[in-house]
């Protein structure tokens, strides 16, 4: 009698360890099945060293593999080159969630943001350290948080591109007088296009692919650009004169769609801020050295480099703002705290 009332309880018990085991396992095999996020990372551009993407992206993925609470947690997936479509559809894959973080450009973002065109005036900034202590500071938080609001991204850094862009002909550029009604090549940008018009020279928007047949054909007197990608497009074969006009330094945007953000476990977030951070001032650092490699470089390919009156021409192009500023008054405090940023740059 005691041994058939004892098999109850036991097999009672041991169901219930059986039970309690299996939902254990089941626990914490859902447990890491939340904790790996997966992040798709889109760049237009090239996976090598001479891409201030790639730049930004590989020194964000050691980061995370070299945080021990963030390497099993965050999984990266990098595709450059636009394989994921075009850099105009890219940004409403990124704002629906579909694509997780997109390195770019800000300028492609204007059709979302327009507010964020601000960083494409002319003679907004007058070196990289002004364009960092502004979007490390107040205007970056504002343009930051519009960011969010209208596009649905967290900026997770605002980068450099590969050095200030200047002109580049084929004949020499001695005095601003001697832009005027050269075809200029510029990025399909308004203010980039309305910035090179108010320099005196004629704009002529096309695609990057066309810029060196269109100079050996004569559809175009020149270029700007930075000196990296001059360099990357032999565009020095043909176009051998540089002025340094440093017209524009519009920086680069690292942005991550806010619903990717918040599935990232909260713990988790500063240490993802962090990591992005680092290798955006990682970033900026080679920047600045990868521009010098590339001027040296051209000049061993015969370019010549000279100066001009910068300041000349950023009172031509100062109808740009006011321009700018009438259309999105809003931006105004933005603007005078990239000015006030200027000035603790120390900006000549």
């Amino acid at each position: 009698m005691m041994n058939t009332q004892r098999h109850p309880m036991l097999h009672q018990v041991l169901v219930c360890t059986f039970l309690s085991s299996v939902l254990f396992a089941a626990g914490g095999a859902a447990a890491q099945a939340q904790a790996a996020v997966n992040l798709r990372v889109y760049s237009s551009l090239t996976a090598d060293d001479n891409s201030a993407h790639y730049i930004w992206f590989k020194r964000f993925q050691a980061n995370i593999d070299s945080n021990a609470k963030l390497k099993d947690q965050i999984k990266l997936s990098y595709f450059p080159n636009g394989m994921l479509g075009k850099e105009a559809d890219a940004i409403q894959q990124v704002r629906i969630g579909a694509i997780n973080v997109m390195i770019s450009g800000t300028s492609i973002w204007a059709t979302l943001v327009p507010e964020i065109s601000v960083l494409d005036l002319g003679y907004l900034f007058k070196n990289f350290d002004q364009v960092g202590n502004a979007l490390d500071g107040p205007a970056g938080k504002t343009l930051s948080d519009l960011m969010l609001k209208k596009s649905n991204v967290v900026v997770l850094g605002y980068a450099y591109n590969l050095g200030a862009r200047n002109i580049y002909t084929k004949k020499p550029i001695e005095k601003p007088e001697d832009l005027k009604n050269l075809k200029i090549r510029v990025l399909p940008v308004p203010n980039f296009i309305a910035t090179i018009n108010h320099m005196g020279a004629v704009a002529v928007p096309m695609p990057g692919g066309e810029v060196y047949s269109s100079l050996q054909m004569g559809v175009i007197d020149g270029l700007e650009h930075d000196s990296a990608t001059v360099l990357a497009n032999k565009y020095y074969e043909i176009a051998k004169n540089a002025t340094l006009t440093q017209h524009i330094y519009n920086p680069i945007m690292i942005a991550m769609n806010n619903s990717s953000f918040q599935q990232i476990p909260e713990p988790l977030r500063p240490e993802l801020l962090a990591a992005a951070k680092e290798a955006t001032q990682y970033e900026r650092r080679q920047s600045g050295l990868i521009e010098q490699k590339a001027v040296e470089q051209l000049k061993a390919q015969g370019m010549v480099f000279r100066e001009i009156d910068r300041n000349y021409l950023r009172g031509e192009v100062k109808p740009v703002w006011d321009d700018f500023l009438a259309k999105y008054p809003q931006m105004k405090p933005v603007v005078d705290e990239i000015n006030a940023a200027g000035s603790s740059a120390g900006a000549q």
